[in-house]
This record gives structure tokens, sequence and C-alpha cells, in this order.
């Protein structure tokens, strides 16, 4: 098997899925003849030319295209930029694409993907690394999907194209082209709505996905004398409470690392439902490591911003010493 990095994991799975599939049509800026921002669409506009749109500088009506699209058989995979680019096409996606569904009383879905990469770690300017997944989290009707591996990027990227309701896919900028992992070249795919345990443990368990996973797995692998479990969620809408259940029930002790700001951020909705299921089987309050509650700021502070390996192995050392 070929090791290919996230960008690449991604585009192959478009090359495979837009062969197999003609009603597979990809639309956004740049992604026809450069290939897209981050080049996830490189080479796409050459084999597959009629079903590769360059679209103007509008948000909005890239989204809302892409809903007249769906609704008319085919599968669309709408590109935004950048996540701070997206709250212009939030009337299309809240108003529309998520209740096609229920407005219809289950006559027409709206089988569509918008893909977006998220969040920090590359030093971009304003609007370039936001990190709002929350948001979409809260919008009934709408799927959301985070991998943080290029074999996940391909799997899950095909099973959102073939999944017949609006699936917000985002890619984190941070480990894009940072992680390689060796990817089959033939067709597989990665349920959504199932976590996967990263690394086993018994004494404290790590809740994270996306970029976060990096410095999760790293602190668990520093952590000599406590045995951490990390779990990366994958998909957070719908999201595998029972994984994260059967993990509490074992540790006892709960951490839950995100880039987005700590307030109203999804990790408070994974609280939650841990103590609306396994309140009993906690040791300890569960610890958040998250990002702080103002607007993500430029580079000079980015690092510190983020949760990183101190933050986590701090949080790790709060919950064992209850």
């Amino acid at each position: 098997m070929p090791a290919m990095n996230m960008v690449e994991a991604l585009n192959k799975a478009f090359h495979e899925e837009m062969k197999k599939d003609k009603k597979v049509v990809v639309l956004g800026e740049d992604v026809g003849k450069d290939g897209g921002v981050f080049r996830v669409t490189d080479g796409l506009y050459k084999k597959f030319k009629d079903r590769v749109i360059d679209t103007p500088l509008a948000e909005s009506g890239i989204i809302g295209s892409s809903v007249g699209l769906a609704l008319s058989g085919l599968k669309p995979v709408a590109e935004i930029q950048f996540m701070g680019f997206l709250y212009p096409g939030f009337d299309q996606l809240i108003s529309h694409a998520s209740r096609y569904r229920n407005r219809t009383r289950g006559e027409y879905n709206c089988q569509m993907v918008v893909r977006v990469p998220y969040g920090g770690g590359i030093r971009a300017l304003e609007h370039h690394a936001e990190s709002t997944e929350a948001i979409l989290a809260h919008t009934p009707g709408l799927k959301v999907v985070i991998p943080s591996t290029p074999y996940d990027a391909k799997g899950l990227l095909i099973s959102s194209i073939r999944d017949p309701d609006p699936v917000i896919f985002l890619e984190p900028k941070k480990i894009y082209r940072s992680i390689k992992q060796e990817v089959p070249n033939k067709e597989f795919t990665v349920p959504l709505g199932k976590a996967e345990v990263r690394k086993e443990g018994s004494d404290v368990t790590i809740i994270t996905w996306g970029s976060m996973t990096v410095p999760s797995l790293s602190a668990a692998a520093r952590s000599k004398d406590i045995s951490i479990e990390v779990i990366d969620l994958r998909t957070i809408v719908p999201f595998d409470i029972q994984t994260i259940i059967n993990s509490v029930q074992k540790t006892g002790r709960v951490i839950i690392v995100h880039e987005a700001a700590r307030t109203g951020g999804f990790g408070a909705e994974i609280v939650s439902q841990i103590n609306e299921k396994a309140l009993f089987s906690l040791e300890a309050p569960i610890e958040r490591v998250t990002g702080f509650d103002t607007v993500f700021p430029l580079a000079k502070m980015e690092n510190y911003y983020l949760p990183n390996i101190k933050r986590i192995e701090k949080a790790v050392q709060k919950v064992v010493s209850y």
C-alpha cells in the first residue's frame, strides 16, 4: 500500500468515487484548473472536466447551487476554502439543506457534501483558522465529519459522498501534510458515527477529534505511570456515545480535548451525555483542554491558544490526583 498524506488520500477518494459514480459533481472556488487552494482536487478538472466547476467567490451561491443540484438527483461536493468563509452560506445550510428531509416528510433528501478546511496551526489570517463545529453540530439535519488520519480521510469522504443526508466534512489543515500513512488503493469506506480507540488504556480517557488527536496521542505515549486511552470521535454528528461510555466505565476519569473555544464547544455536549449515562462511573470531575473564549489569534499567539501536550498532561495529573 502506498503511503499518503491527508491531501493525497482525499484526492484519491475523489478520483475513485467520480470514476465510479457519474452523479458526483465538484464545485467551489478554484477547485478546477488550480486544483483547490490546498490541491485536494488537483487533477480532477483534467479527468472529469464536465463535472468540476470553478465558481465565483460566493459561498452562499456555492451551497445554494449544491442544494439545487442535490434535489435534481446529483451528488454535489462543494468546497469552501476556509471555515471562516462558511458563514455566508449558513442560511442555505440551516434554512434549506438541513431541512429538506423534514420539510418534505421524507419524500426528498439533500445528498451533498460541503468540504471545509478548518482549524488553526498554519499561521493564517483572520477567518482562516476557525473551529466552529459546534454551530454545525447544533443544526438538526446536518452530519459533521472530522478525519484525523489519511486512511480515515479517504474512507470517511467516500462514506460522506454516499450518505443520503447533507454532510459537513471538516478537514484539519494543521495535519494536511504532516502525517503519512499507508492507504489502500482499493475501494474502502469508514462508517460515519463510529469512533476509533487510537490507544487503549485503563486509568484515564482522552476524547478528541481532528488535529488534536496528535498532541493527545503524544501525551498518552509520554505517560509512563498512567495508562491513557485515546478516543478519536471521527464523526461528531452522529457521535459514538457508546464507545465513550464503555471507556468511562473502565477508566473513571475523562479529559476532552478540542481546539474550539471552550464555552459551548462540542466537548460540553459530551460532558453532559457522560453525566446522564455514566455519572456513577466517574472518579473525578471531567476536565476540558480547549481553545480560549476569544477570536482565534494571529501567528504570534497561535501556539499559546492551541491545546498542547503540556496542557493535556496537566489535566491528566489533575483528574488522577483528585
